[in-house]
């Protein structure tokens, strides 16, 4: 996958993400938005799962102890949401644990709870693109 398939999927995650916000505007819970944005992704014909699971791969096994991402997009970029006033420090770090667990490369975290979405987006990158 190319750098420039990486950019087509993530514009068009923050574009659908503008239009929830757009519709929606900030204050509700993360899982309204997880919902919202999933359908929004879907209406365009994105491949997307939701709460997709992951085991943890520690040392020679896989425990079954896992993880949980709010949105996998087309297989490739994980979505993380929230709904808070500040985007903290290990809201970033949870995004980069979980690109390296799952052997990720791109990932978006996206603050619904801001005046203008494009404020609450970061991006993320696990080694290169």
């Amino acid at each position: 996958m190319t750098k420039e398939d990486y950019d087509r999927i993530t514009n068009a995650i923050i574009g659908c993400a503008i239009e929830v916000h757009r519709e929606l505007g900030p204050g509700l819970l993360e899982s309204v938005y997880e919902e919202c944005l999933f359908y929004e992704l879907r209406q365009k014909g994105i491949r997307v799962e939701r709460q997709k699971r992951f085991n943890v791969p520690y040392k020679d096994q896989l425990l079954n102890k896992g993880f949980v991402i709010d949105l996998l997009v087309e297989d490739r970029v994980i979505v993380e949401l929230k709904s808070v006033d500040y985007v903290l420090p290990v809201h970033e770090v949870q995004l980069v644990t979980y690109l390296k667990l799952a052997s990720k490369k791109l990932g978006l975290l996206i603050n619904f709870n801001v005046p203008l979405l494009t404020e609450g987006v970061k991006r993320k990158i696990n080694g290169t693109l």
